[in-house]
């Protein structure tokens, strides 16, 4: 076999295994990302996003979606484990609501059966109180949770859930007995909304899009949100600042299934990067007020270990996990 004809093959076995020539070829040809939920919640616009991102920049020929609902995702981890084994051209949206919902529901399948592509994008967390309130601020909020954890109603969204692993987080930080908690879960924001304004619940954890509107106009009183470090054109503390040494990102994320090489890694890998990179995903994260939370690869792989640690150590304190 001549020079030539050496190159046209190995450029050849290059494109076929979905890989990145020095040309800036297609990272891959046919990309499917499973949403595993219905149409319309978050991780299906996180993987529709991606869908038409991904094509208009030419990082995919063709990408589709295909939304497998069920068991807070468990029922597209599944499929995703076993149907998709070895296949490297497959994504599936998850994130920390995954990482309880495996816990709770006892999962068979977990993470763990999955090859960690890239953690994408993030919301955090805000304790607030109504107006009304007599708590002026979280050290209040802290002394009362010490005191006697559960004479601090907390509402928030599903047991188990993003808001409630924050509740138990902070009473575990600051000493209070994390078993005793009083943890009120409403099925909707909405839902949860009434009750603190109503004053049946003495504070509200959920995601800051969700209260941002009421905490402008002084409805809420924000009395901490969860991220690392002070958020920028947010003028609400971090949990850090006041003492709390908590953090906590309700992030989204993409994960392959198990079983695909280090090549067909290494291909989603790039091409998810690639996406990050363009115009086309920074506009999405403009238009819908998404946290660039980006890390990929092993330190993805890494960050996916420690949450899972971490929620699983909670939610047995909390009671939900044996």
């Amino acid at each position: 076999m001549n020079a030539t004809t050496f190159r046209k093959l190995a450029t050849a076995v290059i494109l076929s295994a979905g890989l990145t020539t020095a040309s800036g070829a297609f990272a891959l040809d046919d990309l499917k990302i499973i949403a595993p939920a219905k149409p319309g919640g978050g991780w299906d616009q996180t993987a529709r996003a991606m869908q038409e991102v991904m094509q208009s920049a030419g990082i995919a020929k063709a990408v589709t979606v295909e939304n497998v609902a069920g068991a807070g995702g468990i029922v597209g981890l599944s499929q995703l484990a076993d149907k998709e084994k070895g296949n490297g051209n497959t994504l599936m949206v998850n994130g920390l609501v995954m990482v309880g919902a495996i816990l709770t529901n006892q999962s068979a399948v977990t993470l763990e059966n999955t090859t960690p592509i890239a953690r994408l994008t993030g919301e955090y967390e805000v304790i607030v109180v109504p107006k009304a309130s007599d708590i002026q601020n979280l050290g209040q909020l802290v002394e009362k949770l010490k005191a006697d954890p559960g004479s601090v109603a907390w509402g928030g969204g599903s047991a188990g859930g993003t808001d409630h692993i924050l509740a138990g987080l902070i009473a575990q930080a600051v000493g209070a007995d994390a078993t005793k908690i009083n943890y009120v879960p409403f099925s909707g924001g909405g839902e949860a909304l009434a009750a603190i304004m109503g004053g049946h619940v003495t504070a509200g954890v959920s995601g800051l899009s969700e209260w941002i509107g009421q905490i402008q106009s002084g409805e809420l009183r924000a009395l901490a949100i969860s991220a690392p470090d002070k958020v920028a054109g947010v003028d609400i503390p971090t949990l850090k600042e006041q003492g709390v040494a908590v953090d906590l990102a309700n992030w989204r994320a993409v994960v392959a299934p198990p079983g695909i090489d280090d090549a067909q890694k290494k291909a989603l890998v790039d091409a998810v990067d690639s996406m990050v990179k363009s115009d086309g995903w920074k506009k999405v994260l403009a238009d819908k007020g998404w946290m660039d939370l980006y890390v990929s690869g092993d330190e993805f792989a890494q960050y996916l270990a420690a949450e899972n640690a971490r929620v699983t150590d909670i939610l047995k304190k909390l009671g939900l996990v044996s």
